[in-house]
C-alpha cells in the first residue's frame, strides 16, 4: 500500500502537499524546507533589486535546483515564474493523463493491481479498462487471439484473469497423481478460452520413439456463466459436473459430481476392452503372455475404482548445470511386462539419477529406478568382445567390487546413506527368466544447452549375445558409459534388491542401461512436449520434491 499511496500522490512522497495537514507535528519535511528556502531567496532577491544591485554572499539558485521544485517555469534570473500562463507541471501520478496512467497500468502484475485499485477513486475506474488485463493474459499465462473470442461471448479480459486465471494459477504446472503404486504425470496449463488439466501417457509398447498421448481429465471455463465453472473430463459421455479444492500448499484434489458418466452401457467389460485399447493399443487376446495380461487387468481394476476423484501433488522438473552430462529432465523407457514409463533424470553432483514418475506393483512411482557414479566410467571393449556378455559382466562386476569394497571401510553409521545411492528400475521378480526389455529412439532434441561440444568422441556400441531387447532399433554408437546400479523388487515392493548394471549415454536425448544379472536393455527417449510453469524455483526444492515423492509410496 506504501508504494501505491506513494504513486497516488497521498503517500509517503517527497514534495507531496496533500500529506502535510497530516505531518504538521513533523520536524518540517523535505518539501517544506524547499519551499521557505525558496521564498526566503525571492525575497532576498527583490531586496537586492530594490537596494540597487545583489548584495555579496548571496547564492543564485541554478535553473536546474528550480525545476527540480516542478513549480512552473524558470525566469532568466534563474527563478520560477509563478505568475507563468503555462500548464501546470503533475505532481503526483494521479495527475497524468489517463491515457498515460493505462499504459503504465499495464505494465504491472495483475497480482499488484487490486492494491492499485485501493489507492483511489481515479486508478478504480482506470482499472477497468480492458486493455490492462487484455495484456495481463498476454504476458502471464500466454493468451492472444482467445480472448477476442472471449470478449464477443461477452466475458470481458478483466473478468477472465480475475475470475479464472488468478485464482486458479497455482494448479498451473506438473503434478502426479495419488493412484498407488502406479503415479502417473499431470499437466495443468492455459489451453485456448480454459484451463485444462492433461494427464501425460506413455506411447504404446515398446514404441518409445513415439510422442507422448494426452487425455483431458478436468477442465475450467467460463463460456457458460459470469464464473469459473469446473467440468470432469473422465469417461466417454462428454463434460460434467466436477469440483476443484485447494488442500494445502502443492497440493489438490478433483472431485466427480456425476460418475454414472463415467459408466459404459455394455458395463465393466466394455470399459476394460475401451481402456486396455487406449492403454496398450491392442486387445487382451493380442497379448499372449499371461502373467502380461494379470498385470493389465490388476491395473485396470486398481485405476478405474477412483473415477477421476484424485489427490495431486507438485513435481517440478530438475535444473540444469553447466556441468550436467546431458540436459536433465523426463524420459520414457520400458520395464517388461509392466510396458513403457515416465522417469525423471536429474544430477546430484558426481551422480545421475531417474527417479519413477509412473510406477508399477513391484517398484511403484516415486522410487529412484537408476543411480549412476559419473566417477566411474567403464571403457568398452572392442565389438567383438562387447558381444560377450561374460566380458562385459567382468568389466561392470570389477567396479561393483570395488564399490563395496569402499562401502565395507567405511563407518556403519553411514553405510546406509552409500546404500541408497544404488536405486534403480523396476522389473517384476517373475520375470528375472525370460524378462524382455524396451527400448526406442527420439529423434526430436529437448531445448535447453547441450553439452555435444565438449563430448568425447563416439565410439561403436552393440548389444552383448543373450541380453534381451524389444527390437534392434537402437544407436550403434555411444559417448560415455558409467557404472551403475538398479532396483528390483518382487510384486508389493517386497524384497527389493540392487543389481550392478552398464549406464550408457547415446546422444542428448537418449541413454539406455544394462541390466547384467536380467541380461535385458532399456533405452530412454526424451519427451520433448513443452511443459510451463514447471521448473524449479531451486535445486534445494528440487532435492525436498524428491525426497517427498519417495516417501508418498514407500
Amino acid at each position: 500500500m506504501a508504494v501505491c499511496a506513494r504513486l497516488c500522490g497521498v503517500g509517503q512522497s517527497r514534495r507531496c502537499r496533500r500529506r502535510q495537514p497530516h505531518n504538521q507535528q513533523d520536524q518540517g519535511s523535505d518539501s517544506d524546507m524547499d519551499e521557505e528556502e525558496e521564498e526566503r531567496i525571492v525575497a532576498q532577491r527583490q531586496a537586492d533589486v530594490g537596494g540597487g544591485g545583489p548584495k555579496s554572499g548571496v547564492v543564485r539558485p541554478r535553473p536546474s535546483d528550480a525545476g527540480e521544485h516542478g513549480s512552473g517555469p524558470v525566469n532568466r534570473a534563474g527563478f520560477v515564474d509563478r505568475t507563468s500562463s503555462g500548464p501546470p507541471q503533475p505532481q503526483s501520478l494521479a495527475e497524468l493523463p489517463p491515457e498515460l496512467l493505462v499504459e503504465i497500468f499495464s505494465l504491472l502484475p495483475g497480482t499488484a493491481l487490486p492494491y492499485v485499485a485501493l489507492a483511489c477513486k481515479k486508478f478504480r475506474h482506470i482499472l477497468n479498462t480492458e486493455t490492462i488485463w487484455r495484456r495481463r493474459c498476454l504476458e502471464e499465462f500466454g493468451m492472444n487471439e482467445d480472448l477476442r473470442k472471449l470478449e464477443v461471448g461477452g466475458v470481458s479480459s478483466r473478468d477472465f484473469y480475475v475470475k479464472l486465471l488468478h485464482p486458479y494459477r497455482h494448479i498451473l504446472g506438473l503434478w502426479q497423481p495419488d493412484i498407488g503404486p502406479y503415479g502417473g504425470l499431470l499437466n495443468v496449463v492455459v489451453d485456448g478460452v480454459f484451463i485444462i488439466g492433461w494427464m501425460y501417457l506413455p506411447p504404446h509398447d515398446p514404441r518409445v520413439e513415439d510422442p507422448m498421448r494426452r487425455r483431458p481429465l478436468f477442465r475450467i471455463h467460463m463460456l457458460e456463466s459470469n464464473k469459473a465453472t469446473v467440468e470432469c473430463m473422465y469417461g466417454h459421455k462428454g463434460p460434467h459436473k466436477g469440483d476443484i479444492q485447494t488442500v494445502k500448499k502443492d497440493e489438490f484434489s478433483t472431485k466427480c459430481n456425476q460418475t454414472d458418466y463415467h459408466r459404459m452401457p455394455g458395463g465393466r467389460q466394455e470399459e476394460f476392452r475401451t481402456w486396455l485399447e487406449e492403454e496398450w493399443g491392442r486387445t487382451l487376446e493380442e497379448i499372449f503372455h499371461e502373467h502380461m495380461q494379470e498385470l493389465i487387468l490388476m491395473k485396470f481394476i486398481y485405476t478405474s475404482q477412483y473415477d477421476n476423484c484424485l489427490t495431486y501433488r507438485r513435481i517440478y522438473l530438475p535444473p540444469a548445470m553447466p556441468s550436467d552430462l546431458l540436459q536433465p529432465g523426463l524420459f520414457k523407457g520400458t520395464y517388461g511386462s509392466h510396458g513403457l514409463e515416465i522417469v525423471m533424470l536429474s544430477f546430484h553432483g558426481t551422480s545421475a539419477r531417474a527417479t519413477k514418475l509412473t510406477g508399477d506393483p513391484n517398484v511403484p512411482a516415486g522410487q529412484l529406478t537408476l543411480d549412476v557414479d559419473l566417477n566411474r566410467p567403464v571403457v568398452l571393449p572392442d565389438l567383438e568382445h562387447q558381444r560377450n556378455i561374460e566380458e562385459l559382466s567382468r568389466l561392470v562386476m570389477g567396479v561393483h567390487e570395488e564399490v563395496q569394497r569402499e562401502v565395507e571401510q567405511q563407518p556403519k553409521d553411514t553405510s546406509a546413506t552409500v546404500k541408497g545411492a544404488g536405486d534403480g528400475a523396476c522389473v517384476d521378480a517373475c520375470e528375472v527368466e525370460g524378462i524382455e526389455a524396451d527400448h526406442g529412439a527420439s529423434s526430436v532434441s529437448q531445448p535447453g544447452p547441450s553439452s555435444s561440444t565438449d563430448s568425447p568422441e563416439a565410439q561403436p556400441f552393440v548389444l552383448p549375445v543373450g541380453v534381451m531387447a524389444r527390437n534392434e532399433v537402437y544407436p550403434r554408437t555411444c559417448r560415455q558409459c558409467f557404472y551403475g546400479t538398479g532396483l528390483i523388487a518382487g510384486h508389493g515392493f517386497t524384497s527389493p534388491e540392487r543389481t550392478p548394471g552398464l549406464f550408457v549415454l547415446f546422444d542428448e536425448d537418449r541413454f539406455g542401461f544394462i541390466w547384467l544379472e536380467l541380461k535385458s536393455f532399456s533405452l530412454y527417449s526424451r519427451l520433448t512436449d513443452y511443459l510451463a510453469h514447471a521448473h524449479a524455483p531451486n535445486m534445494e526444492r528440487f532435492e525436498a520434491m524428491l525426497q517427498n515423492m519417495q516417501s508418498w509410496t514407500s
